[in-house]
């Protein structure tokens, strides 16, 4: 059976996966939330097996900023996503990809009644391949791969792809070509 036609039974079949996550606030100061000021948002972020992931709200509402707060979370869930899905695509189209980063950005608005909702994502991968000839199909994967992205069909705002492809410099792995 190819890799497609695996891809393709797959899709037949309605597969559920279920996530567990702790979250454990620890920033009661011993008055609660008795006024805005008087309680820390630090928090744990737990799973089963894993070390914990402490947390806060972002800097601008009274977050610790050494900490990781949820907006850079989602943020690093898309970016991840994304990669994760791009390198399963490129895989499929026989695109051999030697490298993978990424610098993502996120643009939240607040809205007057102190909510707010991000109104955009994008994406800035750096993608290094093995072979330059594939690097208008490399780019041409990433489309599909934010269709396989379970993080971006799940949010309501545009997730923007901005790649850069580049060629693996073969001669500082032990190969004969160079970028």
């Amino acid at each position: 059976m190819t890799p497609e036609d695996a891809a393709a039974s797959i899709a037949l079949v309605r597969i559920d996966h279920q996530y567990r996550i702790g979250v454990e606030w620890t920033g009661n100061r011993g008055e609660g939330t008795t006024s805005y000021k008087a309680y820390g948002r630090e928090n744990l972020v737990t799973a089963e097996g894993k070390p914990p992931l402490e947390g806060s709200a972002d800097r601008a509402f009274r977050g610790d900023a050494d900490r990781w707060n949820p907006e850079e979370l989602l943020v690093a869930a898309l970016s991840q996503c994304h990669m994760l899905s791009y390198l399963h695509v490129a895989v499929l189209h026989g695109v051999v990809v030697t490298g993978y980063t990424d610098v993502a950005t996120g643009v939240m608005t607040q809205t007057p009644d102190g909510g707010g909702r991000f109104r955009e994502v994008t994406l800035h991968p750096v993608v290094e391949l093995a072979d330059p000839a594939q690097a208008a199909l490399a780019d041409s994967l990433h489309a599909e791969a934010n269709r396989k992205c379970f993080i971006a069909a799940s949010v309501n705002f545009t997730v923007h792809h901005e790649p850069t492809t580049t060629a693996a410099a073969l001669a500082q792995r032990g190969g004969g070509a160079t970028q």
